[in-house]
Parts: structure tokens; sequence; C-alpha cells
């Protein structure tokens, strides 16, 4: 009656390991898979992010570039009100919100030169020259901002 007890008894331990063995490697599988799928999604969100401060630093660029436009074309007297003013009121006011995105999205070591940018922009277009021309103004700042932008992107 020994013998007849033994043999359930080792086909029953036999189907709990290989059970147990099962779990573990199922387990060990979906955290395997688990680990993959995060570190994807991880990828994609920083892609995601890369794209979002390209995109951001590309409109601000644009603004900088509109405002250097109206700096170039200010006319010795201006009135506020006339076509040049509110030209130049729009380009300002889109400079200042693309600069607050950049300070919103991008790394913070890009803040300081694209507020310095935006400030030699603002000083360009708003006030009367110093005797030197705008690009010798303005190059020293938008060759920082860029180096810093090329920097801060890749």
């Amino acid at each position: 009656m020994a013998g007849d007890l033994w043999t359930p008894v080792v086909s029953m331990v036999g189907v709990a390991v290989g059970g147990a063995l099962t779990y573990l490697t199922q387990r060990t599988t979906q955290r395997a898979a688990d680990r993959a799928e995060e570190q994807r999604r991880a990828a994609a969100l920083t892609e995601e992010r890369r794209a979002e401060q390209i995109r951001t630093v590309l409109e601000f660029i644009r603004f900088a570039l509109e405002a250097e436009g109206v700096a170039h074309a200010r006319p010795p007297r201006w009135e506020v009100g006339d076509e040049w003013y509110r030209t130049a009121r729009l380009a300002m006011d889109g400079l200042r919100i693309a600069e607050n995105g950049v300070q919103l999205l991008c790394a913070p070591g890009l803040q300081a030169s694209t507020t310095a940018y935006a400030r030699a922009l603002n000083q360009a277009v708003w006030q009367e020259g110093d005797g030197t021309g705008l690009a010798e103004r303005l190059e020293p700042c938008k060759a920082e901002f860029l180096a810093v932008a090329r920097r801060s992107l890749s």
C-alpha cells in the first residue's frame, strides 16, 4: 500500500513544481515586457519633448527675425498708432510670447541668452540707435542665442 501512495504524491509534486516554474517563467517574461514598454514610452516622451522644444525655439527665431525686420524699417519719426507702430507692436508681442515659450519649455541654460537677445531686439525696435549699425548691436546676442540653442537641442 505504501508504494501505491508514492506514485500520486510524486505526480502531485511534479505538477506543483511544473506549475511553479511555469508561473515564474511567465512572470519574468511579463516583467521584461513591461520594462521594455516603459523604456519605449520614456523614449517616445523624450522625443516628443525635444520636438516641442525645437518648435518653440523655431517660433522664437521666426519672431526675432520679424522684430529685426521691423527694427530695420524703423522710421526716423513715428507715433503711436501709425502703420509702423502697429506692425512693431504685433512683432514684439509675438516675440515676448515666444520668449516665454522658450522659458517654459526649454532647458534653463537657454533662458539667459533668449532674454538677452529679446531685450536687444526690443531696444533696436523702440529706441534710437547709438550710432552703431543694427547688425553690430544684435549680432553678438543672436550668435550667443543660436550657439546655446544648438547645444541645448543636441
